[in-house]
């Protein structure tokens, strides 16, 4: 992750990324262990990106949007939700029976999600904020994702400031359990 351009174009390339892990593993047979290999990775993205719009999207969405509060608001209960679906998913093994109804339950949300931010919050931010604004939005964005998490951390903090100043610590210990265990690899 981290593509450059406006908030819009980084957070939209996001979603096609993770789309293609979610088709990759609609596309492998029940039980087939890279279906988890290839959760752990939608997970890293997806939380990732969620820390990313709870730091700078949703701020932004509360001050240049007028129902702003209430679609930052909303959009937050669905990360909530993906979060604690994706925790859930953690201690599943792809041959575990549960695997395939969280993992279903997962790219439903997801997919809800994604609709929904570019059919109707994409369009009004882009209208509501200038160009540049978009732009500078797009850095803070990349720059948050490399600090972020890359495991779900339900009960965290998901508004600033305290998103803010508790992500990159989180995001230190998860990177390094990641490299100690492998995971995050690709298939």
């Amino acid at each position: 992750m981290g593509h450059g351009g406006n908030v819009i174009d980084e957070l939209v390339t996001d979603h096609r990324e993770v789309e293609e892990i979610f088709g990759q593993i609609e596309a492998l047979p029940a039980g087939d262990k890279n279906r988890k290999v290839l959760a752990d990775q939608a997970t890293m993205e997806l939380v990732r990106h969620s820390v990313a719009e709870e730091a700078y999207l949703y701020p932004a969405v509360r001050e240049h949007l007028p129902d702003g509060d209430a679609i930052a608001d909303r959009e937050i209960d669905d990360h909530s939700r993906a979060e604690q679906l994706m925790k859930d998913l953690e201690g599943c093994g792809a041959e575990d029976p549960e695997f395939d109804r969280l993992i279903g339950l997962l790219m439903n949300e997801i997919r809800s999600h994604i609709a929904d931010e570019e059919e109707n919050l994409f369009p009004r931010l882009r209208t509501a904020c200038s160009p540049e604004a978009l732009d500078d939005l797009g850095d803070k964005v990349r720059q948050a994702k490399k600090m972020a998490p890359t495991r779900p951390h339900p009960s965290a903090p998901d508004k600033p400031p305290a998103n803010k100043l508790l992500a990159p610590g989180a995001g230190l210990v998860d990177r390094l359990r990641d490299a100690l265990s492998g995971r995050g690899k690709h298939a």
